[in-house]
């Protein structure tokens, strides 16, 4: 079949399928759905969006309980803490995997949550102390498990032909559900409402979300191929899955290396940003800081949220149609390349924040589209099991890794943005030689050297010329310069960052 169209219906019915319905008709737009496809893909799309949308809603109720509650320190702090309880949850998740069915496990764990969420509001309703440090540990796991265990799912209903043409289109209800929820629960602030009580809608989306799942269930249960995807999963749990099995080692190895260079670029857009503000208050008393940073993060925001639903809407599905899972998997890291060569250059805070636009765009689109599809050949064990220590104990590790280089840079080296620039090129060479090993493992050791090669001719074209330069960019006169084109622009007129990561995924 050639890979330069979606089959037609007329090709489709050609081969002994059924007709499309309107709907399978109308979503082909969008991604090669088949007739009597259409249906479970928007189940599964509206059940993502409500998932996110949910999270969106917590984890904006969760800022002023944890700030006002403890304050910015405490909230580190309490980031460090998620990553320490989901040595203990992962374990706890593969042994009840090893003992529930399917649904009772996906159900479950989706009505516990909602029960957690009901124990919150309660708790915040009582001014119970520390509610908001407990809060903020919890939603960390909550956001990425909910998340994990939908594309474990997701992974176990879809074959590996089915999933490579329809995780694209399902996508795009992870793309829009984040900024919906944030802008619905801002709106809910604004009107007023207490925490506790935003919190009851957000238990009303789990409901629903759950429901979707018994539902998607239902319809997929005869089409299984056999009895055994209802059944429970014994055996090894998540770590020792992980720790077993070379594929599923690449696969942590890239995810944990993906999160060093994103966490890592989100710090040197956070760092231009400070420096920036602090810039124009020195020349304008009256400036306001606050209102500055506010326009700026919620533009930037938008921006990224806008474009990955533009990319993921228009480019992921037709990506995977002509380069298949090398096409989503590469993309990323390459644009990072680029993006993080042209930070080295020494260029200005204007230029950065687009670099991190792009790359965040990418990251919550296409590259977001490729995690999923590499749990696609594994064994339904480790798609539930295995994903869940994956998607949640080293995404986290990968943040506390960024965290750890950005206080040896500034506290120890004391580097300057262009030379953590460099560092995050030398990261992304090594994601980009993994991306190359998990895509072409029977030639592991000739693949992996000629990334290598690339990454180390391109570091030292870029340290060797560039040392001196980058030092001019924390200084006072150059980055005035720097900014002087940007300062003519009001900022309501300027963009702003996002969040898998949060995968992505956030803390």
């Amino acid at each position: 079949m050639r890979a330069s169209t979606f089959p037609t219906l007329s090709d489709r019915q050609a081969c002994g399928h059924r007709p499309a319905s309107w709907l399978d008709r109308t979503l082909a737009v969008l991604a090669d759905v088949r007739p009597g496809e259409g249906l479970t893909a928007v189940l599964m799309l509206a059940n993502i969006f409500l998932l996110l949308v949910c999270y969106s809603i917590i984890k904006t109720v969760r800022e002023p309980l944890i700030l006002l509650g403890g304050g910015a320190e405490v909230r580190s702090y309490a980031a460090a803490g998620q990553a320490l309880l989901l040595m203990g949850f992962v374990p706890l998740y593969s042994w009840v995997a090893s003992k529930a069915r399917r649904m009772t496990l996906v159900v479950g764990a989706t009505l516990s949550f909602l029960l957690c969420i009901e124990l919150f509001a309660a708790a915040v309703s009582a001014k119970v102390p520390y509610v908001g440090v407990a809060f903020f540990i919890w939603v960390g796991i909550f956001n990425i498990s909910l998340v994990a265990q939908f594309w474990s799912f997701a992974n176990d209903v879809y074959s590996k032909d089915s999933g490579s043409r329809l995780f694209p289109l399902i996508v795009i209800g992870m793309t829009a559900g984040a900024p919906i929820g944030s802008f619905v629960a801002g709106r809910l602030f604004g009107l007023g409402l207490s925490p506790q009580t935003i919190l009851q809608l957000s238990a009303a989306l789990l409901s629903v979300s759950a429901l979707l799942y018994v539902a998607i269930n239902r319809r997929e249960a005869t089409q299984a191929a056999t009895a055994t995807t209802q059944e429970a999963l014994p055996g090894p749990s998540g770590f020792a899955l992980v720790l077993s099995n070379p594929y599923l080692r690449l696969i942590a190895a890239l995810i944990v290396l993906l999160n060093v260079v994103n966490t890592t670029g989100e710090y040197l857009v956070a760092r231009l940003l400070s420096d920036q503000v602090h810039d124009l208050a020195a020349l304008n008393p009256l400036f306001d800081k606050q209102a500055y940073i506010g326009a700026f993060t919620g533009q930037y925001q938008f921006l990224v949220g806008v474009t990955a639903l533009v990319l993921q809407a228009v480019v992921t599905s037709r990506l995977i149609r002509h380069r298949g899972l090398a096409g989503v998997l590469l993309a990323l890291p390459l644009i990072a390349l680029g993006g993080y060569a042209i930070v080295a250059a020494g260029v200005g805070f204007s230029v950065v924040r687009w670099v991190k636009t792009v790359e965040n765009a990418a990251d919550y689109s296409i590259m977001n589209t490729a995690r999923q599809m590499l749990w696609l050949p594994t064994t339904r064990e480790e798609k539930y099991k295995a994903k869940q220590a994956i998607d949640t104990f080293f995404v986290r590790g990968g943040d506390l890794l960024s965290a750890a280089a950005v206080y040896a840079g500034t506290q120890v080296l004391h580097l300057t943005v262009a030379q953590f620039a460099i560092g995050n090129l030398a990261m992304t060479g090594l994601w980009l030689a993994i991306a190359l090993r998990i895509l072409r493992p029977e030639g592991t050791s000739r693949l992996a050297s000629r990334p290598w090669a690339a990454a180390v001719a391109l570091l030292a074209l870029i340290c060797l010329p560039l040392q001196a330069p980058a030092k001019t960019v924390t200084t006072r006169p150059g980055y005035l310069a720097a900014r002087s084109v940007y300062t003519t622009v009001q900022p309501r007129s300027v963009g702003a960052p996002n969040p898998a990561s949060e995968t992505a995924v956030d803390a």
